[in-house]
């Protein structure tokens, strides 16, 4: 049995016992509990716990999910009417106050004298301890009536609008948490489904761009090719097997960018002069793979000229709580498709640190002199 339906039933057994003890405290007459062992002892006293029952959970289990929740007013109103007419008819704490009236009055002395008694003295009824003599008793005292001549039992009237009062507010408000329960799944859902979207993106587009890059090693025998296919297939191991979840060691993405940035510096040639640096303990550190690729695929596609010379600059450093990335390079021949396309990734890319880093990421692009720079914070 879980937790919550244990203190559920805790909880409903509670409110039980607090039901079933109205009579008693209310019908209590002081100085003697013989009149609370009558009640106890009478059909009728369980027969008022099982009326409020069938109202409490007829209510919460059926008329409240299957017809108020279902926009069904007027048959509610017909089911709650119909329960009230059966209170009506019962009229369960009625019964318990007729008893405790018998009890009573069994208890009173008879009003005869006795049998050789004088005649002439005038003996009064001794009242039961705890019961006002000014009072009528519960047979001589006027009773409210309903239009059909039958007494109205107030006391349980009142007890049965709080009872279905109570019902409804606790099947409503557990059926909203549910509902709500059940958002924020499909949203946790829709998170990882968009999420396992944007990397099958991200990892096919990286892949094609390194594999061009072997090919043109090849074409022109380049000695380093081998190497190449070398760091390659460390990068593919890291895409295809470590980014299954939403996270990866910080360890296999620095070195996945490493290989990654010397398969670039291969086809760059001295033109291009590539500053990577890491600063800080990356042990035990983690980070959404693939989540600084973006940028760096970036930096290269756009930031390296076959006729200009330039510096691209990549820095990661770490601290105990924090990880800030920084790249700059230089702009040439960003075309309007280029920069559809790079809107695409830095979207995409957004959109996975707003899942996984919601509220805990600064990120700020900068496109100013013909300068891309890149600055990221993550949470460590």
């Amino acid at each position: 049995m879980s937790k919550i339906k244990a203190i559920s039933i805790i909880l409903h057994f509670a409110g039980w016992v607090m039901l079933m003890a109205i009579p008693l405290i209310f019908l209590h007459r002081g100085g003697s509990f013989d009149g609370d062992i009558v009640l106890l002892q009478s059909p009728d006293y369980w027969l008022f716990g099982l009326t409020f029952m069938v109202v409490f959970y007829s209510n919460a289990y059926f008329f409240v999910p299957r017809l108020l929740l279902r926009k069904k007013h007027i048959f509610f109103g017909i089911a709650v009417f119909s329960l009230f007419f059966g209170v009506y008819c019962i009229r369960p704490f009625d019964r318990l106050l007729h008893i405790r009236e018998k009890e009573d009055d069994s208890r009173r002395p008879n009003n005869r004298p006795p049998f050789n008694g004088p005649g002439n003295v005038n003996y009064q009824p001794v009242e039961p301890p705890g019961r006002n003599p000014n009072l009528p008793s519960y047979r001589d005292r006027p009773l409210s009536r309903s239009p059909f001549g039958q007494p109205l039992d107030i006391t349980s009237f009142f007890i049965f609008f709080t009872v279905i009062a109570f019902s409804t507010a606790i099947k409503t408000i557990r059926e909203w948490l549910l509902t709500e329960q059940r958002a924020a799944r499909a949203e946790a859902d829709k998170a990882t489904a968009e999420l396992s979207f944007l990397k099958a993106q991200i990892n096919p587009h990286f892949l094609f761009n390194t594999m061009n890059n072997i090919y043109t090693l090849v074409l022109t025998r380049d000695d380093h090719a081998a190497d190449s296919v070398l760091r390659l297939s460390k990068i593919m191991r890291y895409v295809t097997e470590d980014v299954t979840g939403n996270f990866a060691p910080l360890q296999r993405e620095v070195d996945c960018i490493a290989s990654y940035i010397e398969l670039q510096r291969l086809r760059t040639g001295n033109l291009t002069a590539v500053n990577f640096e890491v600063d800080g303990d990356i042990d035990g550190k983690q980070i959404a793979p693939l989540l600084l690729m973006t940028f760096i695929e970036n930096v290269f596609k756009y930031g390296v000229s076959k006729h200009e010379s330039t510096t691209i600059q990549i820095k990661l450093v770490i601290s105990e709580t924090a990880l800030y990335f920084y790249c700059k390079n230089r702009i040439f021949g960003l075309s309007n498709g280029d920069n559809h396309s790079t809107g695409i990734g830095i979207k995409n890319t957004r959109k996975r640190l707003e899942h996984l880093y919601t509220g805990r990421y600064l990120l700020n692009i900068s496109n100013d002199n013909q300068e891309y720079i890149v600055q990221l914070t993550l949470p460590t």
